[in-house]
């Protein structure tokens, strides 16, 4: 295969829609100034014809970190979404590339800038992002797409509920019910998972892709105490089955992917356990979890540290939707997350 053509600059164009809760409405007092809502884009990167031209679909939110003045403040924003439109590696044309190993891929954002509000309607944006792009280990080659840049924008506020100073409350003015009592009393997080999984079997001396996709199953136990209104920590005891772990010592004959053979693994010999430390963000309708922990119990090689991000979108009070990643000592990409939790209190 030709030298592939490289993506040295990409650009992207947004288009958002958001809004905000009432102050006296429950969300409302758990991040007054926070926006969410739904967004759009294009991404030119540079090689429609390696890696095509992605369309990406998504929610989003943001919220001041730190207002400067009544018309100056310090934002974040993420968005979290899928991507469509991708060429995916077909190892043969001198166009293909050796970074999307599929057609529809997971489109993850973070940025961070500052806010000026020129009127009670109209704002301007300008700071900095990062942005990534994966299937989640469902289909290779994926090691993903990882960008830095510069974002500006301009925001039209429809309507304004909020006097003056649209995003200068503080958020500490507005009271929340039971709040002190609450921090000391857990919250217990109950998370069920699953999802399908690519695996390269290295047990011989060339790496083999394995046909087909293995399914991954976990649950997810961890209580959980509010330090602030947005903010909890706690720890967590996770469990989860692998189709895919423990197939070396089961391996029968072959030594490419068109004759290899296996026995199926017993069951609990392809289940770990982990303990977790959990921080997560707290905010109107989303919260961010991330941890860190490490599998003390199973297979040999899930014996490592494992890094987990969630996304949960609370559906109702109690009830919520977990999209989150997992990886393996920081760098190997291990498998999506897809599933429902409960909050117990």
């Amino acid at each position: 295969m030709e030298n592939a053509r490289k993506t040295e600059m990409a650009t992207s164009v947004h288009l958002q829609y958001a809004f905000s809760f009432p102050d006296g409405s429950r969300q409302g007092r758990i991040c007054p100034d926070a926006w969410q809502g739904i967004g759009a884009a294009v991404s030119f990167l540079g090689n429609p014809k390696g890696i095509g031209t992605p369309v990406s679909l998504y929610a989003f939110q943001g919220a001041p970190v730190y207002n400067l003045s009544d018309r100056f403040s310090i934002y974040y924003e993420w968005n979290f979404g899928a991507s469509f439109g991708w060429r995916p590696c077909d190892g043969k044309t001198a166009y293909s590339n050796l970074i999307v190993g599929s057609g529809v891929n997971a489109y993850i954002n973070l940025g961070a800038g500052l806010r000026y509000r020129l009127s009670d309607a109209l704002s301007l944006m300008a700071g900095i992002d990062l942005t990534h792009y994966s299937n989640g280990n469902t289909s290779y080659p994926n090691p993903g797409v990882n960008m830095a840049g510069l974002r500006v924008g301009i925001v039209h506020t429809f309507v304004n509920s909020r006097g003056s100073k649209p995003y200068g409350r503080d958020v500490s003015d507005i009271p929340v019910a039971s709040e002190s009592n609450r921090r000391h009393l857990p919250e217990f997080d109950l998370t069920l998972y699953g999802s399908l999984r690519k695996r390269v079997y290295r047990g011989g001396e060339t790496p083999v892709l394995l046909n087909g996709r293995y399914a991954v199953a976990g649950l997810d136990f961890a209580p959980m105490w509010r330090v602030s209104r947005n903010f909890r920590v706690g720890a967590s005891a996770d469990f989860q089955w692998d189709e895919s772990t423990d197939l070396k010592r089961h391996h029968v004959s072959g030594d490419s992917s068109d004759d290899i053979r296996f026995i199926r693994p017993p069951f609990f010999s392809q289940v770990c356990v982990g303990l977790s430390g959990r921080a997560e963000l707290v905010m109107p309708i989303f919260s961010v979890n991330v941890g860190i922990g490490y599998n003390v119990i199973g297979p040999v090689e899930t014996r490592a540290s494992y890094q987990l991000a969630n996304l949960k979108v609370r559906l109702t009070d109690a009830l919520f939707l977990n999209v989150g990643y997992q990886l393996l000592n920081f760098q190997k990409q291990n498998n999506l997350m897809l599933g429902l939790g409960y909050t117990f209190r």
